[in-house]
């Protein structure tokens, strides 16, 4: 049985980047049930755009959810999650750093019956340091999150590579029982975890990770703020060890 495919955008300063990633993303994927944006009361103008688009009557499927005087990223999946109406559902980040052409290959898994298909950069395939004028300037980055992720599948479950990916589409009836919880990355860590231990179907699909197209980054841009992540990767890991939910 194939999925209907609510696909959640959440944006934060995302005006130069959102009108093309929705083109993209319905370029791939056709059919789409919806694409909600949910937008983090950005002050570049994101909402409107997209309100145009509405407006405009060619994107009958786009729906845009503004959450004013807020700005979390996992609320704001989480917003999108609660208000969609498809049978699978998916996100990504909306700078093109996860490019809209592997959404089919998840949704594809999704209706083969596994329960949640994720991009991963860490599986055979995948390419993580991007083209190769990034790369020098990424070694930093590419090798802390490496590390990382060994580090949390040492701690929780090995079956799985990329904890900190965010790249994802997953049965609606998942998202019914697990709700995201965490700060910024830290809650994919605890969606795969949880994931796993209700043995849900869990699979991880190879992409190359592309640079941000336009905007600046929110993950961070040097050594401090990818140290200041990481100890909350590293908190969230142990509260999972220890917790007595399952």
């Amino acid at each position: 049985m194939k999925n209907k495919l609510s696909m959640i955008l959440p944006t934060y300063n995302e005006a130069l980047n959102i009108r093309p990633l929705i083109d993209e993303i319905i370029k791939y994927v056709e059919n789409i049930h919806e694409i909600i944006v949910v937008d983090d009361n950005s002050p570049d103008g994101t909402a409107e755009i997209v309100e145009d688009m509405i407006k405009s009557g060619g994107y009958p499927f786009l729906k845009i959810e503004r959450r004013i005087n807020k700005r979390c990223l996992t609320a704001s999946i989480q917003k999108g999650i609660d208000i969609s109406t498809g049978d699978a559902v998916g996100w990504m980040d909306c700078d093109f750093s996860m490019p809209p052409k592997y959404i089919p290959v998840l949704l594809s898994l999704i209706n083969a019956d596994y329960d949640v298909a994720a991009g991963s950069r860490f599986v055979l395939g995948a390419n993580w340091r991007g083209p190769k004028e990034y790369r020098n300037e990424r070694f930093s980055e590419v090798f802390l999150s490496k590390a990382m992720n060994l580090f949390i599948q040492i701690c929780l479950d090995h079956r799985f590579r990329d904890y900190t990916s965010g790249f994802v589409v997953a049965k609606k009836e998942v998202l019914k029982k697990i709700r995201l919880n965490g700060d910024y990355g830290e809650y994919f860590i605890d969606f795969i975890y949880h994931s796993l231990k209700l043995n849900y179907r869990v699979v991880e699909v190879p992409y190359v990770w592309m640079p941000r197209r336009a905007g600046y980054s929110k993950t961070g841009t040097n050594i401090s703020d990818y140290y200041k992540r990481g100890v909350k990767y590293i908190f969230t890991t142990v509260r999972l060890l220890t917790s007595n939910r399952f």
